[in-house]
């Protein structure tokens, strides 16, 4: 890796790193300060999802119920809006990070000092990883202040599982990430990079939530990274979530690593 051209790169991306970062932190908040007013109604809600097709309540991770905190933010935060928040992300990130700089003409700046090729895509990969981690970490901590703040001792709050909920959330995007990065590292075109990963990512994440709607379409799932992502079962204190978040995390290193050997074998229109 080299340092000053990730320090560099670090302070481009910042703002757009923390956009996300706060723009997670707002919902996650939101999510804890309307929690109080929901538990009040929970035994209808509870009723009402009884009534609603399996398929429905299983693609929009809602299981759990809402008959604690965790439960809730598991189906109305963690299920759907966090994960499409951070496919946006490592998308576009991946794509400005790795494709764009060689459409444009700046990937020919960075070779033309002497650094390799394998360390420029090693320290874009940690850019890209770090940034993950910086929204990660706000969310996290943004929850705990939600907890504090709106919470309290009013409603049981299980935090080691929301901690666990936050943890396989960012192995599964570096999982993605690492996807988009190795589409990245192959493609001279910016567009088509782009193109390429959303079409990826994006399908993955609507293939896992067809299998879960339909028994009979299943299967679908199991070419999806998002079937090892189950934030219900983690909030009900089921599932496997240190298992998910190794297989997540060794398709990401992988990922990263087959980017970066490209990168650093192909041909470059420099």
């Amino acid at each position: 890796m080299n340092f000053p051209l990730f320090k560099q790169m670090m302070k481009i991306h910042a703002k757009g790193m923390s956009n996300y970062a706060f723009g997670s932190a707002f919902y996650i908040l939101l999510m804890f300060w309307l929690y109080p007013g929901i538990a009040d109604n929970t035994g209808a809600l509870n009723e009402l999802l009884k009534s609603m097709p399996e398929g429905i309540v299983n693609a929009f991770n809602i299981q759990g119920g809402f008959g604690s905190m965790e439960a809730f933010i598991s189906g109305e935060y963690y299920g759907l809006i966090l994960p499409l928040l951070l496919s946006i992300f490592s998308i576009m990130l991946s794509t400005a990070l790795m494709a764009r700089m060689v459409d444009q003409g700046s990937m020919s700046y960075l070779l033309s000092t002497p650094t390799t090729r394998r360390q420029v895509a090693v320290t874009q990969a940690g850019v890209l990883s770090a940034g993950l981690l910086l929204i990660m970490l706000v969310t996290t901590g943004a929850g705990m202040l939600g907890y504090v703040w709106f919470i309290g001792d009013k409603f049981e709050f299980n935090g080691a599982r929301y901690i666990e909920m936050n943890v396989v959330a960012w192995m599964l995007f570096i999982a993605a990430s690492g996807i988009a990065f190795l589409v990245s590292s192959v493609m001279n075109d910016e567009k088509k990079a782009l193109g390429t990963s959303g079409f990826i990512i994006v399908g993955m994440f609507a293939l896992d939530m067809l299998g879960k709607i339909s028994g009979s379409v299943e299967w679908l799932r199991y070419a999806s990274i998002f079937s090892l992502y189950r934030p219900s079962d983690i909030a009900a204190g089921s599932g496997d979530p240190l298992l998910a978040s190794l297989v997540l995390l060794a398709i990401g290193i992988a990922c990263y690593a087959a980017g970066a050997i490209a990168f650093s074998r192909r041909d470059l229109p420099l």
